[in-house]
């Protein structure tokens, strides 16, 4: 069974920096694109960041470009989310999803695996 297990989200004073790890366990890691998505409440889950399968291409939402950054490690079957400059506006929480592919996408249809979240609260 494919299993994905978010942590490292907190409470956090704007401008402050936080990063977020996806552990994955139960299919070929290194196989798949991986992805974080992020959800407000009431509002509908958006898409934040996305990195292939070799980890070469990388997208991010316009709303974090320059701040936040994917990366992954194959070897420890974990993804990674390092925030910077944290606005309140980042409050959310996140979630990492697992790709069908191991191309890099934007849409959340195209992910089929996804954790239980993390919550990520930035105060002012």
């Amino acid at each position: 069974q494919v299993q994905l297990v978010e942590s490292g989200g907190e409470l956090v004073q704007a401008g402050g920096s936080l990063r977020l790890s996806c552990a994955v366990s139960g299919r070929t890691f290194s196989s798949y694109a991986m992805g974080w998505f992020r959800q407000a409440p009431g509002k509908e889950r958006e898409f934040v960041a996305t990195i292939s399968w070799s980890g070469g291409s990388t997208y991010y939402a316009d709303s974090v470009k320059g701040r936040f950054t994917i990366s992954r490690d194959n070897a420890k079957r974990t993804v990674y989310l390092q925030m910077n400059s944290l606005k309140p506006e980042d409050t959310a929480v996140y979630y990492c999803a697992g790709g069908k592919s191991l191309m890099a996408t934007m849409r959340a249809y195209d992910y089929g695996y996804w954790g239980q979240g993390t919550q990520v609260t930035v105060s002012s």
